[in-house]
């Protein structure tokens, strides 16, 4: 039962659906974790927090979190603005990691946690470029 329920929602989601979900998920979750337990040290946010507060970056999270969700639901075409509510909320992120180190210095570890936060994009990218077989209208009972 659990098994034939998977596999359906495996072929509604569609990679793309289930690549947004999963992704979604993590921004929600990131959001949530910094709302909950804000991150200790802040050297790498300091130019964001500049602009807002940690909690407001978390509620960014978690509403591009929600949108890549919203749109794992949607067939591809319409779930287009999933992909960059992804990134629009990593790129600043990452920015902010980087100049921490360099140029302002501040933090000396500041390239490898923007050099996570590009690679998080990079799947982004690649997928939101794929295409896959159109979804099956109505799935019936195997």
């Amino acid at each position: 039962m659990r098994r034939r329920a998977l596999r359906r929602a495996a072929r509604i989601l569609g990679r793309r659906g289930a690549f947004l979900l999963s992704f979604g998920g993590l921004w929600l979750l990131y959001g949530f974790g910094q709302l909950m337990e804000p991150l200790p040290d802040t050297r790498g946010i300091r130019l964001l927090l500049r602009l807002m507060p940690l909690d407001a970056w978390a509620v960014c999270w978690i509403v591009a979190g929600l949108f890549a969700v919203v749109a794992a639901c949607l067939p591809q075409g319409l779930d287009w603005f999933g992909f960059p509510a992804l990134l629009l909320i990593v790129v600043p992120w990452m920015l902010s990691y980087f100049f921490s180190w360099w140029p302002l210095g501040d933090n000396p570890r500041g390239w490898v946690t923007a050099l996570i936060w590009a690679v998080a994009t990079v799947p982004v990218i690649v997928v939101a470029g794929w295409r896959e077989p159109p979804r099956p209208k109505r799935v019936g009972p195997e």
